[in-house]
């Protein structure tokens, strides 16, 4: 019989993912050898090299308080004055499907949340992601070769349509997948239990 599958539902530069990601890698360590955990990139912003709209940046910073007061998650302003925010993720989102193919998405993941939210880089910007990926290990030239590669691009359009048929609200979510059903798990930002119990129950 098939193991069931949660599948996390993500973008590396979503502020609720980066809130949710201690709680998350706890559910992690705990449903390890329970069910298969399948990470999937849902594409929360197409490609764009327009600087963000100064209200949609007002509303992020407003995002990002709104996390911090919730979650006491740690975040560096100081982005919003040394970088030149764009609507932008799939750039990320494609660097987190190469390193997935060299094991590392997770650790790219990590990567990214922390050069965004912490460090105040722009994981938009292409020579960012590169750094990044020459920190994992990665080969820089091949990942550069790769970013720009029409086959990769075609790959985070397929997984993005797949996520989106999938029983999500938003980033991040968790669906488990138990003989070709899909169902959605609550996602508690502030106790993983409430997940685990939910998934314990299903499976």
């Amino acid at each position: 019989m098939m193991k069931a599958r949660l599948y996390y539902i993500y973008d590396p530069m979503c502020s609720w993912c980066w809130g949710y990601a201690p709680t998350w890698q706890r559910l992690q360590k705990e449903l390890a050898t329970e069910v298969e955990i399948i990470y999937q990139l849902g594409g929360l912003a197409k490609d764009s090299d327009e600087l963000m709209p100064v209200a949609m940046q007002k509303f992020l910073q407003q995002t990002w308080r709104t996390i911090a007061q919730q979650l006491g998650t740690a975040f560096n302003f100081d982005f919003w004055q040394r970088c030149q925010p764009r609507r932008s993720t799939y750039p990320a989102c494609r660097a987190a499907l190469i390193a997935r193919a060299e094991g590392k998405e997770q650790a790219m993941l990590a990567a990214i949340q922390e050069a965004y939210y912490l460090q105040a880089k722009n994981p938009s910007n292409i020579d960012t992601l590169h750094a990044l990926a020459l920190r994992l290990g990665l080969n820089g030239d091949d990942f550069m070769r790769q970013m720009t590669c029409p086959q990769l691009d075609q790959k985070l359009q397929r997984e993005i349509a797949k996520v989106s048929a999938m029983p999500i609200s938003g980033f991040p979510s968790l669906v488990l997948s138990k003989n070709h059903v899909y169902s959605p798990i609550t996602l508690d930002y502030h106790n993983w239990r409430t997940s685990y119990q939910q998934i314990k129950a299903q499976i």
